[in-house]
């Protein structure tokens, strides 16, 4: 902003430089949704490793292919994933385990019968000195203490909690504070009871503890102990839940308005690859909620990974569904065959079929990181990592009769292992003759537009004339220039690999009118070879002079 002149003397102005620069963004963060052991419910969590899975939503489950997928993708080199734990309610039985103290009624923070692990023990070792500051009694205050007996073994402690109305109330508390557990229900006109000790649920949890161990000299025998534990694990019984299905768990009505299922997303800010394994590892996601992942990703600028149909053992059933089609056919999408046959942890390392979803994500993510989002994810360097096997083995001659139909296959190659050996989009059938048939030309568009998107805002309300043009030319130009080095374009020159254009020739005196700038940026994408062709012939008639 000019100074105002009103002295004689010496003035100094700062002058803006104009320089926004444009970072990019992200490329390989990956989603997944689908079923857990424990976790919130339609709540993204961001994870960086496969322990803060396990940490948070129990680690492996035999009924959850999201856990091996996520466990393929950091094995694989992803370094960043969200995760959208789903849950179906079980008819007839409770959802969260139920805990009690007393007239402390408690319940776990999240659905499934992890929290039949959860105990609880409150004690009134508080000081006086701080019930003083307080204005409230030493014998309103007390402590609670939460342990999950399990192999994570996760515990929180509450100090100086009261049950009287004040900030330190404990529901008001674990509202805010805990992972674990809340209060059970609204909380009573009169104020309960403090109960110290041991938790009273576990009535129930101490009986499948003395199971565990050995039976007390009380038991008149193991029998009757063994009974009574079974009466009281079916009296506690939490469930799991069902099996996930798209009308009410992807997609429930007003999905969208109130954020759940595959909407559950839109609380994350950025997310560029989409994974939703099969809702039963042995099962198929419904090409109903393929169709609204696709159509999600485009809205968001995110590639959604396609797992094989179970029904796609070969490669003439794997032609034959392609041709009736998997529910999309978007150029933000790409299918993967066949699944992968690895060691089952759950199940004595039998070896069964999994989903390919996780296990490619990881190979996307290890890619962009070594060589950039503009090279395929494909080749010797895409190895499967912790895949043994296929699910079925391919020729050459047999991928050769898919590559051209959009199906990237996985192949398996002597002294490399299995490794990814397609990278097109479901537009990479050679008879649409898309410009968007290969994921790394798709990809690097959606990273470029995303990062313009979030790097141009500024440029919203500024006056808009010659100077706005330029200072967005000297920016954008500098962020695409940065690519072009980094050789994610084709050409030798600048000029030959890129153009960006932003005067009174794409912007007209009735852009203007309408408050409206028009930016057009073109690149030269980098193609991947597919096909390397040797020639060799003899060279004959020749002689030596």
């Amino acid at each position: 902003m000019p100074v105002t002149v009103n002295y004689p003397g010496v003035y100094v102005e700062e002058i803006p430089s104009g320089v926004h620069a444009i970072t990019g963004v992200a490329t390989s963060i990956a989603a997944f949704l689908g079923r857990a052991r424990s976790g919130p419910v339609d709540k993204p969590v961001t994870i960086s490793s496969y322990g803060d899975f396990e940490h948070v939503f129990g680690g492996l489950w035999s009924e959850s292919s999201l856990s091996f997928a996520v466990k393929d993708f950091f094995l694989n080199g992803g370094s960043q994933a969200i995760i959208v734990r789903l849950f179906h309610p079980e008819a007839g039985k409770a959802s969260k385990t139920k805990l009690a103290l007393g007239e402390i009624k408690l319940e776990a923070a999240d659905e499934g019968s992890w929290g039949m692990d959860l105990r609880i023990t409150v004690d009134q070792n508080v000081s006086e000195e701080y019930a003083k500051k307080t204005g409230l009694s030493k014998t309103a205050l007390f402590n609670l203490t939460v342990k999950e007996v399990s192999t994570e073994g996760q515990k929180e402690e509450f100090r100086n909690l009261t049950v009287v109305n004040s900030p330190r109330r404990i529901d008001r508390v674990l509202k805010a504070e805990s992972n674990l557990v809340r209060w059970d229900g609204d909380w009573p006109a009169a104020a309960p009871a403090i109960t110290s000790g041991d938790d009273k649920l576990t009535e129930t949890q101490k009986k499948l503890d003395i199971a565990n161990k050995k039976v007390p000299k009380d038991q008149p025998s193991i029998d009757a102990a063994t009974a009574e534990v079974n009466n009281a694990k079916q009296a506690m019984a939490t469930s799991d839940g069902q099996a996930l299905s798209y009308g009410d768990d992807f997609s429930p009505p007003n999905a969208t308005r109130d954020k759940k299922g595959l909407y559950a997303l839109e609380q994350t800010d950025l997310f560029n690859l989409l994974c939703i394994p099969p809702p039963q590892t042995s099962g198929d996601v419904e090409t109903n909620l393929i169709t609204d992942a696709a159509s999600y990703c485009e809205t968001r600028r995110g590639f959604l990974i396609i797992d094989p149909p179970s029904g796609w053992t070969d490669r003439e059933k794997a032609k034959a569904g392609i041709a009736v089609g998997v529910g999309t056919t978007s150029r933000n999408a790409a299918i993967f065959f066949p699944r992968l046959k690895q060691p089952n942890p759950q199940r004595n390392n039998k070896r069964e079929l999994f989903a390919p979803c996780g296990a490619v994500a990881g190979v996307f993510a290890r890619t962009d990181r070594k060589r950039g989002v503009w090279k395929a994810p494909a080749g010797l360097e895409a190895t499967l990592v912790g895949v043994p096997e296929l699910g079925t083995t391919l020729t050459d001659t047999e991928i050769g009769g898919l590559n051209p139909l959009g199906i990237n296959c996985l192949k398996v190659i002597a002294g490399v292992g299995c490794v990814v050996w397609g990278a097109r989009t479901l537009q990479g059938d050679d008879r649409l003759a898309s410009e968007w048939k290969y994921i790394p030309i798709r990809r690097l568009a959606l990273y470029i537009e995303e990062s313009l998107y979030r790097g141009t805002k500024w440029v919203v309300f500024e006056p808009n004339n010659e100077s706005l043009w330029a200072q967005i030319r000297l920016n954008i130009g500098a962020f695409i220039h940065n690519l072009f080095r980094q050789g994610a374009f084709q050409g030798k020159t600048p000029q030959e690999a890129y153009f960006v254009k932003c005067d009174k020739e794409t912007t007209t005196p009735n852009d203007i009118d309408l408050g409206i700038v028009n930016i057009i940026i073109g690149f030269a994408p980098l193609k991947p070879e597919e096909f390397v062709i040797i020639k060799l012939q003899q060279i004959a008639g020749q002689t030596q002079t």
